[in-house]
Formats: C-alpha cells, sequence, structure tokens
C-alpha cells in the first residue's frame, strides 16, 4: 500500500460508534489520509426515555474511544433539527397520506450525503467516507456508448450480498460521488468484526441495529400511535361485510399479516385500503390478485449516470431492500416488470440495477 498517494488528502469520516464506520476510519487511516472523524447528533423523541440509537450517549463515547485509539480527532455536528423536519416529519406526513416510505433514504439523500458532505467540504476535506456496505468505481464506461467521457463514477454492490446497502444509496449524483469514500465495499461484515478485533478497537463486539433510527421500540407502530391522529374503521372483506375495526389506516400496508384484530377463521391479509371511506379490506388469500402489480408509475427519478438505460439494454428493479432483482422496462415514468410482484406500495422506493451496477432509482408514485 503506497500511503504517499494519500498523504495531504483530508477525509471526514462518519463516526456512529458501530464496529462499521469505526473499521471505516481505521483502514483509511493506515491508508495515509488526514482524517478527522463526525458524529452526527440527530433528533430524539422527548415522549420517551431512549435516545436516538445512532447518536445516543453510549454511541458518542464509543466513537470518541475509536476515534482516541486510531488517532485522530472527532468532532460532533448538531443536525437535530434538519433531519427531524427532512426525515422524521417527512416519514409521518407520508404515511398519513397513506405512503409508505423509506427515512434511511432520504436521510443518505438530504442529510448525510449532502448537509453533512457540504459541511465536510467547509472543513477543507477532499473525501467523505462512510461505513456503507457498497462500492464506487471510477472508470472510462461501461458498454453505455460513453467511451468519451473519462472520470465517470459507478456505484456497485458490495462484496457482502447480505450487507449490501446499495439499494439505499440511488439517490447520489456524479458530483457527489466523486467526493465519496465507501472503504468497506470489498469486505464481508465477518471480515469487518474480523479486522475490528486484529486492531483491538473497542467496538468489535457491538451488535449492531437494523431498526429506523429514531424509533425507540422494535417496530414503527407505537411510534405512529403517538404522533399521528389515527381514526379507527371498519375492516371488511372483498364481499363488503363487516368483519371488525382497525385502528387507522396508517398502521397498516399491503400484504400485511400482523395486528389485523379479527376473530375466528383466519390469517387475513391487507389487500387494498380505502383512505376514502376509511376502510380495511382484507382476505384469507395470501396471494390474492389484488395483491400482486406488473405495472407502475414512478417520480423523483435520479440516474447515477445522469440519464436513463436505453431500450436496447437489459436491467432489473428491486421495489424493496434485499428483494430479487426483477427484469423490467421503463418508458418515461411507467415502469413494467416481466414477474408480478406482490404489495407495492406507493412511497417505496424503486431501484435499478444492471448486474452489479446501481443505475439509479425513484419513487413509486402510483400502482
Amino acid at each position: 500500500m503506497d500511503t504517499k498517494l494519500n498523504k495531504g488528502k483530508k477525509i471526514a469520516i462518519a463516526m456512529s460508534g458501530g464496529v462499521d464506520s469505526s473499521v471505516a476510519a481505521a483502514l483509511l487511516k493506515q491508508q495515509g489520509y488526514d482524517c478527522i472523524g463526525i458524529f452526527l447528533k440527530f433528533w430524539t423523541e422527548t415522549k420517551t426515555d431512549i435516545e436516538n440509537k445512532c447518536c445516543s450517549a453510549d454511541a458518542y463515547n464509543d466513537a470518541r474511544r475509536v476515534a482516541n485509539k486510531i488517532g485522530f480527532p472527532l468532532y460532533t455536528l448538531n443536525f437535530q433539527q434538519p433531519f427531524k423536519k427532512t426525515v422524521v416529519d417527512d416519514w409521518l406526513r407520508k404515511h398519513r397520506q397513506g405512503l409508505t416510505p423509506n427515512p434511511c433514504i432520504r436521510c443518505n439523500q438530504f442529510i448525510k450525503f449532502d448537509l453533512l458532505l457540504r459541511k465536510a467540504k467547509m472543513l477543507g476535506c477532499d473525501y467523505l467516507a462512510t461505513g456503507h456496505y457498497a462500492e464506487i468505481r471510477k472508470q472510462k464506461s461501461e458498454n453505455r456508448n460513453l467511451s468519451l467521457i473519462s472520470g465517470l463514477c459507478f456505484l456497485k454492490t458490495a462484496k457482502d450480498k447480505q450487507k449490501d446497502q446499495s439499494y439505499f444509496l440511488y439517490t447520489l449524483t456524479q458530483n457527489q460521488l466523486k467526493h465519496l469514500l465507501f472503504p468497506l465495499g470489498n469486505l464481508t461484515k465477518t471480515e469487518v468484526r474480523a479486522i475490528a478485533k486484529k486492531l483491538k478497537l473497542p467496538v468489535y463486539q457491538k451488535a449492531e441495529s437494523q431498526e429506523i433510527c429514531f424509533i425507540p421500540e422494535k417496530t414503527h407502530y407505537p411510534f405512529l400511535k403517538r404522533h399521528l391522529k389515527l381514526k379507527p374503521g371498519p375492516i371488511k372483506n372483498l364481499a363488503g361485510k363487516a368483519l371488525g375495526q382497525h385502528d387507522g389506516l396508517p398502521l397498516y400496508t399491503l400484504g400485511q399479516r400482523q395486528g389485523i384484530k379479527i376473530g375466528g377463521i383466519g390469517p387475513f391479509y391487507v389487500v387494498k385500503l380505502d383512505y376514502k371511506t376509511n376502510t380495511l379490506f382484507v382476505s384469507n388469500n395470501r396471494d390474492d390478485k389484488l395483491l400482486y402489480t406488473k405495472k407502475f408509475k414512478i417520480k423523483e427519478l435520479n440516474w447515477i449516470l445522469g440519464q436513463p438505460p436505453k431500450k436496447s439494454e437489459k436491467f432489473g428493479v428491486k421495489i424493496r431492500y434485499q428483494a430479487k432483482t426483477i427484469p423490467c422496462t421503463i418508458n418515461k415514468n411507467i415502469v413494467t416488470l416481466k414477474i408480478p410482484q406482490r404489495a407495492i406500495m406507493p412511497g417505496q422506493s424503486a431501484v435499478f440495477y444492471q448486474g452489479q451496477t446501481v443505475l439509479g432509482g425513484g419513487v413509486i408514485n402510483s400502482i
């Protein structure tokens, strides 16, 4: 490793106190970068005594211990207000509208890789790094008639397919990618923990959190109940027969089985949410035809290379994290799936892939 190539290049590392960002920081320090750590303070709900998981006092102390161990300064940035307005309030508003938003994607888009990246540049940093499992490659072209354009950045899936987070990063642009580093893209989680242990980082055994960071419970339903004015209404089958009462439509999504309070023969699955009549429709059939979709409209499209794939190119789409990539076509803002998919909801993000390359994505607008 030639650390001289990176000497003098300053890099800000988003430090959460977890093993991933800690190993990312250690690797970059080994590579000769002039490193600073940045700990982000996000919004914490005042109605509970539990702090936001990714910016608690314990998380800060872990990040500080790692920074001291590796040997670089750690700064804290207070992003409570923009995070509350841009991520939390938006998530609640969209649930109120009957949508199924993804707060992690929005946090990446507006907080980490917009606001934080701009702050890093103001601090004189050449790059911003995070512990995301994804890979950035710079090359001239990738069979997309772009051979005369140099310096393009391609977003790739991670080596560890179980940890790959490229789905959450489709909003990135060329201007952002050229200033970003994802050091863990070519490592597995097992390898990352082994590195942390070898370097004696104090967080090498720390468990990881997979829930929504600003929600203290394991599910988001109690949070919605605390923050939304929910209106109970009837639960009916597709024949119109009343079966029970729901607690508020924003608590349900297509295909859902849990939380449907109906006595008698079950199970029941949500097949339709009628916000005009405040009615939840259910069926005993898990594979009811109402749950399957072959076409949907998409909005807020972002193409990482600045242009959509050509009609002659083969590519696919993921409609949720860790889902299979489904072959599809796109004509303007209408996506047609080769294979109908179950329980697609407006508000979800659809992310397009060509092999291991993320082409871009957008938000599902209507079915």
